[in-house]
């Protein structure tokens, strides 16, 4: 429908993609990926939140590396949405401040995160009338997922796939054969003209992945 709208947003020193997908007719909106990592990325998020009258009725994340997951304790905070993630994930989430450590980030000792609602393998969920549904890509973490909105023609692919790459697999969890396995059984099996919106840099279609993706 026409009325559904995404903004994209690069936080954090990672060029991390964080989406507001949102209808501007009934303000409903999920944020994908919350990445914010200091005030002033906050404060943008907030504005844009506020200037477009949103309700956030829900944060999924593609997975939860640190550079998407900076924001969603803010967001639950301020917005009282719960998260949606992977429960293989969850040692992930866990384990942020020992994640931003390996990249010379200071955290918190005690920061970490709760998933809200724990997805096991494939499911799915309504949002203001549309299907989304979480497709499981292990490879990049044990735990990632796909967000894929049928009628809408868009999938957000977190760290899976990328316009001409596929994820890095040397972090832990990472699995190069079961990435690559993943990508295309779960992804490549969409249809051609489905836009890729991934975690990081821009987007991409699925039928030029198909194509002339030199890692598949």
């Amino acid at each position: 429908t026409a009325m559904m709208k995404i903004q994209r947003f690069i936080f954090n020193l990672f060029e991390e993609n964080t989406y507001v997908l949102y209808d501007t007719e009934s303000r409903e909106a999920i944020v994908v990926d919350p990445g914010m990592s200091t005030e002033r990325e906050r404060d943008a998020f907030n504005d844009f939140i506020a200037e477009n009258h949103l309700h956030i009725s829900a944060i999924v994340n593609t997975h939860l590396h640190l550079d998407h997951s900076f924001g969603i304790n803010h967001i639950k905070e301020r917005y009282g949405a719960k998260l949606t993630a992977e429960k293989a994930d969850a040692d992930l989430a866990a384990s942020l401040s020992a994640q931003a450590a390996r990249f010379g980030i200071r955290l918190p000792e005690d920061f970490g995160i709760d998933i809200d609602n724990t997805v096991d393998g494939d499911s799915s969920f309504d949002f203001d009338g549309h299907r989304v549904e979480l497709i499981a890509v292990p490879g990049h973490t044990r735990g990632g997922m796909a967000i894929y909105i049928p009628d809408l023609k868009i999938v957000f692919s977190g760290d899976s796939l990328f316009g001409g790459a596929i994820g890095r697999t040397d972090l832990p969890g990472g699995d190069h054969r079961q990435l690559v396995e993943s990508i295309r059984n779960r992804l490549l099996t969409l249809p051609d003209d489905t836009t890729v919106l991934p975690g990081h840099m821009e987007p991409t279609t699925i039928g030029d992945e198909r194509r002339n993706n030199p890692y598949l």
